[in-house]
């Protein structure tokens, strides 16, 4: 069978199991949409939680940012896992106590306030759809190698099927979805990172292989690594970071983010007790380490991978011909994630860092600019082929991806359809509305929110990883001091908590949108990402946790200048602190 039939097996036959579970678990009423009926085993709950946490960009992106940038994009790993430590200990137990449906609605009924309702439902709106544009550009990047159709064509794909088992299923059915697809992108992440580990260092375990002795070299491997790519002027991959202050606040603005983020907080909802959401925490945590301990020895072994394809004598020897480049190059040359630019026409792929520390050399080698331009999604996707790894590890992989980018963005969709069904239109449009009436709407909006993703997923702002830590820095700006101070704080009144809100959002959208360039002002264009001009040397990327204090100490000071709540939502803030019982969830 040849590589694309491999592919489509794979791929078609997990979509078809993703279709079949939607099915037989379809939800038959509202409680089977928001909370999957508030039924889930904790360790059925634990492997969702995992699936809906690992996204395109853990599985698709986190490694090829890391491969790219080194020890600088270690961040991503302790601000994705520290929050979710965060979320598991100071938020989940506790919400599952207060037994709701969704985020805003803790909102609106601890702040007694609509107002307060209404503006969490467009911070998670505002947070969720960012979020959901960067795994919607991962199943594109996936689906144009391995299904050989251009990215746009697979987002509609990815579309109708995320349409078919979410629509259908709502949580119940995405529950037990997201256990596959838990199950097929572990097993993806994990099996070629084992080939290759066993390849490079002889360790079948890629976390230990990171730090073992490379087979050809007899160095140890990170040495290795940092002396292939300092030879063409790239940074050592373990040099420390330029902006320490910028490093701590991206790993804050990630952390607080991430347990902010509504997709993750209402999985919580669908256990029985909150001993169960405990529990579930604890079993999300071992199924997520799974990935998170392989992907930096997945990143610095693609890493090397890459380069020692250009130069397979070494980098002080003479690149590889073009018309000899490795069959992987060329196929993904075909979806236009690599591109090869032959600047001083020698037919050879020069490949190395166009800086001006570099230029002397550079032109001592009769090299006239970089010439390769590798979209650094693809590495994680391509690393097998890259290894000549077998056909069904590249499979696997195929849908590994796919399976990355549906649980999560499936998670929040069905977030930004409850927050318009039930808080929008149940809670402030439409209070009688039937249980009936109110489960087509959920549908409905799933359906439009669908259709909008696909076509920013089409247009992204920029790739995976970095388009998701915006969408951390929106929820940690808006959403996560709202409901810590909903939690821990009794003096925390309605008018505060909403000027917090809005401050904190605004603040951060205006500094994202000033220095990522996207106002289309005049004379703003030479403000986006030149880090010359960031305040503080503060990157869009890092303002969340920035916007995050704004919000706790605007909610501090206007509360304490008004009215204290009233007595029986001091007291409901003290129930919820020692979270004994069940708490089911409820829809009123």
């Amino acid at each position: 069978m040849s590589q694309f039939g491999i592919n489509i097996t794979f791929v078609a036959g997990s979509f078809l199991l993703y279709i079949l579970i939607a099915i037989w678990a379809k939800a038959g009423s509202t409680k089977d949409f928001y909370v999957a009926g508030g039924g889930v085993h904790p360790i059925t709950n634990g492997m969702a939680i995992g699936a809906d946490w690992m996204s395109a960009a853990s599985f698709i992106s986190m490694a090829g940012i890391i491969a790219t940038t080194g020890y600088a994009s270690s961040a991503y790993l302790m601000g994705w896992t520290g929050g979710y430590v965060l979320l598991a200990m100071l938020l989940a137990p506790y919400l599952r106590k207060f037994g709701k449906f969704t985020v805003p609605q803790f909102i609106g009924d601890r702040f007694y306030s609509k107002k307060a309702r209404m503006v969490a439902v467009i911070c998670l709106i505002v947070a969720s759809l960012t979020y959901v544009i960067g795994q919607m550009a991962g199943a594109g990047v996936a689906f144009s190698r391995f299904l050989e159709v251009d990215s746009t064509m697979g987002l509609i794909i990815a579309a109708v099927v995320i349409f078919i088992y979410s629509v259908l299923g709502g949580m119940k059915g995405i529950t037990y979805t997201q256990v596959a697809q838990y199950c097929v992108l572990i097993l993806a992440y994990t099996i070629p990172a084992v080939f290759i580990s066993l390849q490079l260092t002889g360790n079948p375990i890629p976390a230990l292989g990171m730090f073992s002795t490379h087979v050809d070299s007899g160095m140890p491997i990170l040495d290795k690594l940092n002396q292939v790519i300092t030879d063409v002027g790239f940074n050592e991959y373990t040099a420390d970071v330029d902006s320490h202050l910028n490093m701590v606040l991206f790993t804050l603005t990630l952390m607080i983010g991430t347990a902010g983020l509504p997709h993750v907080i209402i999985r919580f909802f669908t256990v029985p007790k909150v001993a169960d959401a405990r529990w579930s925490a604890g079993w999300a945590l071992i199924f997520i380490a799974l990935l998170y301990l392989t992907a930096p020895a997945v990143a610095s072994m693609a890493r090397l991978n890459l380069m020692t394809t250009i130069y397979p004598e070494g980098t002080s020897e003479e690149p590889i011909q073009y018309e000899n480049r490795p069959n992987w190059v060329k196929e993904w040359e075909v979806t236009g994630l690599i591109e090869f630019d032959d600047k001083n026409e020698d037919g050879r792929i020069q490949l190395y860092n166009d800086v001006p520390s570099f230029q002397d050399e550079a032109e001592s080698r009769g090299w006239e600019g970089s010439e390769l331009e590798v979209n650094r999604d693809i590495l994680v996707l391509a690393n097998p082929e890259i290894a000549n790894l077998p056909g069904w590890v590249i499979g696997l992989i195929a849908a590994g991806g796919l399976a990355a980018a549906l649980s999560t963005a499936a998670g929040l969709l069905l977030a930004i359809s409850s927050a318009i069904s039930h808080d929008l239109i149940k809670g402030a449009i439409n209070p009688n509305i039937t249980e009936r009436g109110e489960l087509i709407a959920a549908r409905i909006a799933m359906a439009t929110t669908i259709v909008v993703a696909t076509y920013l997923g089409a247009n992204p702002p920029g790739f995976a990883a970095q388009v998701v830590a915006l969408a951390f820095g929106i929820a940690a700006a808006s959403l996560f001091p709202t409901l810590m101070m909903g939690i821990f704080s009794k003096r925390i009144n309605n008018t505060g908590a909403i000027a917090g809100m809005l401050c904190g959002l605004a603040l951060t959208l205006c500094y994202i949108f000033v220095y990522k360039g996207w106002l289309f002002i005049p004379g703003t264009a030479n403000l986006a990402d030149t880090p010359e001009n960031w305040v503080f040397g503060i990157s869009p990327l890092s303002i969340g946790a920035v916007g995050a204090m704004v919000n706790f100490a605007v909610a501090f000071a206007v509360s304490n200048a008004t009215e204290e709540p009233p007595v029986e939502i001091q007291e409901l803030v003290e129930s919820v602190r020692y979270p004994r019982g069940a708490g089911q969830a409820q829809d009123h």
